[in-house]
């Protein structure tokens, strides 16, 4: 049932070393620092493929702080690593940190207190103020290269911090195999992946509506956008036909009527029908425009007729698309309609209104473009009062607006049926862990209504490496962009020249511009895999990482991690980019709303790591199923905490009865004379072999369940029930026994621990082995032919029934048993003749009858000698 110890050429037996009195406390740092002196966890590059099993490690946000939901996942992910290691792969398993985008610039802004103005020249001295200004107004304005030095110099504080956490949980990860999304050569795939996607048509630029933060200034992508329910009214107010009908809509948005392109309604409503065709004037505005018949208008929703607006909301971008409307746009980038007068409105009437919302914010603008209508008689009744979901920005707090600009997207389908349906074929190459998380993957690419946005209105992040030619009267050729060549990654064409130009020619008619904005984030993270693999730097490493075994991640990222790596792989490799995918659930506070940064709900890590141990921490996050949201429960760590002590205990006992390493047995069984020990060693292979199962199937949590339900019928039965014969009252062979019992148990349980309690099992580990359990193979199942997985629980229960009897007669437990009856069916009562002697040696009896009956097994007639009269004095 032995291995023998991989990766050490030690000596086969080591000296046991027990301490006096074993402790949890401090084997985090002791025991983090000798692996990472003895690279326990290093990848060796000298491999092949089949040989390695390779991990994409999600890399946090390094943008303040872990929370428990980080122990959680990367907990997870780290069992089943472990047990990889211990299977005998070569487990490529890397962390990077996640480190360009709005979370980083956001917490830089608000710890050193400044503000990016691109337009300000860099200033090679910079050092932000001691202190923050309280006002973002009052805050230092600095130039756009002082502002990454900022985000790159917090970043890298930061990921110290997050670094040394994760050691102290135990992640076994090769610390040499780091990365960050926003150093050298994560820009350069980036940009080369990009200019791949481009060169090959997948990557391209167009003006098209587009979602916008009117707070951050940028564009949002369809997978960052949330839902919220926000109070609103609905406005009913006329337009008017040729011969003075009066035609009502009712909208929320009535500080749009100025961008009014149509109205719309549903083909098949009757009551519109005749005006299909027609034209109708705005109210306010004076302009004239038509009326259009459009499926997704709904007869039943408000008056069944809508005012279409450039823009609104996404439907009216399908109306606008569609029906080929024109494009009236008022919102600015900034949230406030534009100054200037609009083309189409040409009445003084239509100009006195539109001066009175000229410049104003939105909610401004609504409330003055109501005042006129109501001066004017226009509205029909008061507003109804609603509460409706919004678009937001994930991390924005104002609504999303629409507004027209130049952005770069990359196609995933959201426009091409043939790719959409590839992009699905692809979640067919991935198994699913749990298997119903592919619907979500699914679901998300048959919802999507557009390709990829990917240009952001950033500072920090990866630039878009393209510049754009001007013509002698200094406008930009878009249809002609000048790229970079492949050895000149990264570039900064906000910084650098475009090739063939100098500086000088910058923003000069026939000279150039560079591309001012970045690419998203999720462009960057979605290359994890060819990051960290080697693409386009190592092609020999990649080979034999790619594609990954499994990317681990969180279900709410689904729709954008996976699904763009998923499409990015598609492009690059034509393939998957993993082979599982394991997917975790959210951590929940008390009340069951998600833990988040964001919630202000969340739970600090050092703090439980610090009272309850990484094991016991550790055992919390394995003790959960893949795909399950959980409770956040100090209860489960106090559990996990009281095991890890038992092992350590129990460990101590067996070793100083004098179980040894030379004890465990191995394809030799013969040292097995006691049928109870066959028992235990027989049921320990049963355990072995669901184990292995469990964790094949990603069911780390069912192999956790496994182990530690025997560990405990280990130490409360068979432990309590050999103790004599441990201690040779029965003979030396029969101690002999039960030593290789005793020994055999502990080496392969220490085994089976090892994924979840890194830090207990390898103290123990070192009192009797030489080498790292954590390079230790998985234990074997070796079948034992007559052993009864059964037996050991029987004898148990027999004895917990006399225990219980001495308990109810309140005697202590070293009482003798005069006589006793036990009653059970015939197959138990086989298993008790069977163990009858560690049972009497346990329970201090002198007579045990064994009764064959049906029913369940009771304890009876117990007979107790009389209680020891006090000594006289």
């Amino acid at each position: 049932m032995a291995e023998s110890t991989q990766g050490t050429d030690t000596p086969a037996t080591a000296p046991i070393n027990v301490p006096d009195k074993p402790a949890l406390e401090g084997l985090e740092a002791a025991l983090t620092q000798r692996w990472l002196d003895e690279g326990t966890y290093k990848f060796n590059p000298d491999t092949t493929r089949e040989q390695v099993y390779s991990i994409d490690t999600p890399p946090p946000t390094a943008s303040g702080s872990l929370h428990v939901g980080h122990m959680f996942s990367f907990t997870q992910t780290d069992v089943q690593a472990r047990y990889m290691r211990m299977t005998g792969k070569n487990v490529f398993y890397p962390m990077g940190w996640d480190d360009n985008g709005l979370p980083t610039e956001r917490r830089v802004q608000n710890y050193y207190g400044v503000r990016c103005d691109p337009a300000i020249p860099y200033n090679a001295g910079y050092r932000p103020p001691a202190e923050p200004a309280k006002n973002q107004r009052d805050f230092d304005v600095v130039s756009r290269q002082n502002f990454i030095e900022l985000c790159e110099e917090l970043a890298v504080e930061d990921e110290k911090v997050f670094e040394n956490l994760f050691q102290t949980l135990g992640l076994s990860v090769d610390w040499d195999l780091t990365y960050r999304t926003i150093d050298d050569t994560s820009r350069a795939v980036s940009q080369r992946a990009f200019l791949a996607n481009l060169n090959a048509g997948d990557a391209y630029m167009a003006e098209a509506p587009t979602l916008w933060d009117v707070t951050f200034r940028t564009a949002v992508a369809q997978a960052e956008l949330e839902d919220r329910e926000v109070a609103g009214a609905y406005y009913r107010y006329p337009f008017f036909t040729a011969d003075g009908e009066k035609i009502y809509i009712e909208t929320t948005r009535p500080e749009l009527l100025a961008a009014c392109a149509a109205l719309v309604a549903n083909p098949d409503d009757e009551r519109y029908q005749p005006l299909f065709g027609k034209t109708v004037t705005s109210p306010l505005f004076d302009v004239e425009l038509e009326v259009k018949a459009h499926p997704l208008a709904k007869a039943d929703k408000g008056s069944g007729i809508a005012m279409v607006c450039t823009f609104g909301d996404l439907t009216d971008v399908t109306w606008w698309r569609e029906l080929q409307l024109p494009t009236r746009a008022i919102m600015g980038r900034d949230g406030r309609i534009i100054a200037e007068t609009p083309e189409w409105i040409t009445t003084d009437a239509g100009k006195e209104a539109y001066a009175a919302i000229a410049g104003k914010t939105a909610f401004s603008a609504k409330e003055a473009v109501v005042e006129l209508l109501a001066a004017a008689d226009l509205l029909d009744g008061e507003p109804k009062k609603i509460t409706h979901p919004v678009n937001f920005f994930e991390k924005g707090d104002k609504p999303l607006e629409v507004v027209t600009s130049r952005q770069w997207y990359i196609r995933n389908g959201g426009r091409d049926e043939g790719r959409r349906e590839r992009l699905i074929a692809r979640g067919h190459e991935i198994e699913f862990h749990p298997s119903f998380m592919r619907s979500r993957y699914e679901n998300w690419i048959s919802g999507l209504n557009g390709d990829w946005l990917v240009s952001r209105q950033r500072f920090f992040g990866v630039p878009i490496p393209v510049w754009y030619p001007l013509d002698a009267q200094g406008n930009p050729d878009y249809e002609n962009p000048i790229l970079p060549s492949d050895e000149s990654l990264p570039v900064d064409p906000a910084a650098d020249a475009a090739p063939g130009f100098d500086e000088s020619q910058r923003e000069q008619p026939n000279g150039f511009i560079g591309d001012a904005d970045v690419l998203d984030t999720w462009a960057t993270s979605s290359l994890t895999p060819q990051i960290v693999g080697g693409w386009s730097r190592d092609e020999a490493l990649f080979g034999k990482v790619y594609p990954f075994d499994l990317r681990p991640q969180g279900h709410d990222i689904i729709r954008t991690w996976l699904f763009s790596s998923a499409v990015r792989a598609d492009a690059l490799q034509n393939s998957a980019p993993w082979k599982h995918a394991a997917i975790s659930g959210w951590i929940l506070d008390p009340d069951r709303k998600k833990m988040s940064k964001s919630k202000g709900n969340v739970v600090v890590p050092t703090d439980v790591l610090n009272e309850f141990g990484s094991d016991a921490v550790r055992y919390w996050a394995a003790s959960a199923k893949l795909g399950a949201d959980t409770a956040y429960e100090i209860a489960q760590m106090k559990i996990g905490r009281r095991l890890a002590i038992k092992l350590l205990n129990a460990s101590k006992f067996v070793l100083n009865l004098g179980a040894t390493e030379n004890s465990v047995v191995g394809a030799d069984l013969s040292v097995l004379s006691n049928p109870l020990d066959r028992a235990l060693l027989a049921q320990l292979a049963d355990v072995v072999a669901q184990s292995t199962k469990a964790f094949d199937n990603y069911d780390y949590a069912r192999a956790l369940q496994i182990t530690e339900s025997f560990f405990w019928q280990f130490t409360d039965d068979y432990v309590e029930l050999i103790k004599d014969r441990a201690y040779g009252a029965a003979g030396e062979t029969e101690q002999a026994s039960v030593l290789a019992a005793l020994a055999t148990t502990l080496d392969s349980l220490l085994r089976l621990f090892a994924p979840f309690l890194p830090f207990a099992t390898e103290e123990v580990w070192s009192w009797w082995r030489t080498g790292s359990v954590h390079r230790a193979a998985w234990p074997a199942a070796v079948e034992i032919v007559d052993g009864d997985t059964t037996m050991l629980g029987t004898v148990g229960i027999a004895l917990s029934g006399i225990r219980k009897a001495k308990s109810e007669a309140k005697v202590k437990q070293r009482t003798e048993v005069l006589s006793a009856t036990i009653t059970a069916t015939e197959s138990f009562v086989a298993q008790l003749e069977a163990g009858l002697g560690d049972l009497k040696a346990a329970a201090n009896a002198q007579e045990i009858s064994l009764v064959a009956a049906e029913g369940e097994l009771t304890v009876s007639d117990v007979v107790l000698a009389p209680a020891e009269e006090p000594a006289q004095a």
